[in-house]
């Protein structure tokens, strides 16, 4: 079921309304409210899921029950090397599963071109279930901390079902750890208005990224590149621009979609982008960009490795593991890979120099402007991602390599191709007031918080006005699933 759907648009009210008004209130005496309220969060979350192809359901049921019983033989374990035994039979079970459904066609198929040998009765080809790689990752958070002492193991096999398939995030993050989540399934929520309210802002602010911003940008990036070689260097150059606001458009949307909606259900979601392209260096753009992931890994791979505190060499080991790794969890391909492999290598020279941490501040903070310094090194560093989006867009790494030589042509000063000059105005229009209200907005959690501009009514109900209104004139003819669903 997409956010961007009309059966989405049926299914939140309705759940949203039995979960305050049927299981809140006509229980709210019963001693079992609060896991009667969480079976309908599961049950919720089950048939948003299911809603793709049910027997996804027996995968991700089968995940949250050896993960919620390792946590308990985790506890139960008399020794330490026990638990560390536990822990790492749920790892490997859970990423043995990752591997079969996501990379094993992949391996088999590289493996057959290496040595010349045929695939054929070798290739599974199963579907990739939706959100695999998301829910798994939450899963194995759970069982490392139990391991680790910074969470206790819960009896309450509900409310971690409800943890693990907790629909807003399911398919497609924020990855959540146990620390922050499974606390709030196992406590009485409580309806806040204002939470509520602010909710609904920043689910028309994700709407809005995806379906103007992201959707229109999609109609021109995908016809660019699948006749790449045919092109200008200047159309190049603006798909490839379009396609770095389509993949910030489409994924911190879906985020802030998932984090709205969370909300009016009383949840409290991590925040996954930072306004992003408003970074001074790369390892900046690292800490705003799909936060969940990268500190998950930091805090799971990178750390574990000795991080920046050991010798220089397994410094740059552990910068370029902790990318790689990051680049294949997108997916089986070898674009991926490099893709990981280029933003360790820009990030490579700034931790080495212990500059990595230079910038922890949001840009112009306390200014209304930035500095021309600030304008040039946030636009080098975008420059840099633009390269680095090519590379993840497209199929192969021969398509990128030539991709990136064609910018280099003398086209590159021509006028750039358009479909419509009006279509063309829209789309540079939509991101531009993306951009403007995400810079005004950037020490705040989402575009349409309330800030001192905002607050006044007629500027704030003004705004959403038009943002609702170019939401339903400017969207798609149908609706496109999410980027990161494939992942």
């Amino acid at each position: 079921m997409l956010f961007n759907s009309i059966q989405f648009a049926i299914f939140l009210p309705i759940v949203f309304l039995l979960y305050w008004f049927v299981f809140d209130r006509f229980i709210s005496k019963s001693k079992h409210q609060l896991k009667l309220q969480n079976a309908f969060v599961v049950a919720a979350s089950y048939v948003f899921y299911g809603w793709w192809d049910w027997r996804f359901l027996l995968l991700i049921a089968f995940t949250s029950f050896c993960s919620w019983g390792s946590g308990l033989l985790i506890g139960k374990a008399e020794t330490k090397g026990k638990a560390k035994t536990w822990m790492w039979l749920n790892i490997v079970l859970n990423l043995g599963i990752l591997a079969l459904f996501k990379y094993y066609d992949f391996f088999v198929t590289e493996f057959a071109h290496l040595f010349h040998v045929s695939t054929e009765g070798l290739l599974l080809k199963v579907i990739l279930p939706v959100g695999i790689s998301f829910y798994t990752f939450q899963a194995l958070s759970y069982s490392i901390d139990v391991y680790r002492g910074k969470i206790a193991p819960t009896r309450d096999i509900v409310a971690f079902f409800a943890f693990i398939s907790f629909f807003p995030q399911l398919v497609a993050g924020p990855i959540e750890r146990a620390t922050n989540l499974l606390p709030q399934f196992l406590k009485k929520r409580e309806f806040r208005y204002d939470n509520a309210v602010d909710g609904m802002r920043q689910i028309l602010w994700g709407l809005f990224k995806k379906i103007v911003v992201a959707d229109n940008c999609a109609v021109y990036v995908d016809q660019v590149f699948s006749t790449y070689a045919e092109q200008s260097g200047s159309t190049l150059l603006m798909a490839a621009i379009f396609f770095t606001f389509q993949i910030y458009g489409d994924f911190s949307g879906y985020s802030d979609i998932a984090i709205g909606t969370a909300k009016l259900f009383g949840i409290k979601l991590m925040r996954n982008f930072n306004v992003p392209y408003f970074s001074r260096d790369i390892a900046e753009f690292w800490r705003r960009w799909h936060i969940s992931l990268t500190t998950w890994f930091r805090d799971y791979v990178y750390i574990p490795l000795g991080g920046s505190r050991v010798s220089k060499s397994k410094v740059v080991r552990n910068t370029f593991i902790i990318f790689l790794v990051s680049g294949f969890w997108h997916g089986a391909n070898w674009t991926f890979i490099a893709w990981g492999a280029y933003h360790a290598i820009l990030f490579l020279p700034l931790i080495l120099t212990g500059k990595n941490r230079k910038y922890t501040n949001q840009v112009a903070e306390g200014r209304f402007l930035p500095t021309l310094k600030e304008i040039g090194q946030m636009l080098l560093t975008f420059f840099l991602a633009v390269i680095g989006w090519i590379i993840f867009r497209s199929a192969t790494i021969s398509d990128s390599v030539h991709y990136i030589v064609g910018l280099c042509d003398a086209s590159l000063f021509s006028v750039p191709w358009m479909k419509t000059v009006n279509s063309f105005v829209l789309l540079v229009g939509s991101i531009l007031m993306m951009i403007v209200i995400e810079w005004l907005q950037r020490n705040n959690e989402h575009g349409l918080s309330l800030n001192k501009t905002l607050a006044r009514p007629l500027v704030r109900w003004g705004l959403y006005l038009l943002v609702t209104l170019m939401v339903f004139v400017l969207q798609s003819n149908k609706a496109v699933q999410f980027i990161y669903f494939q992942f």
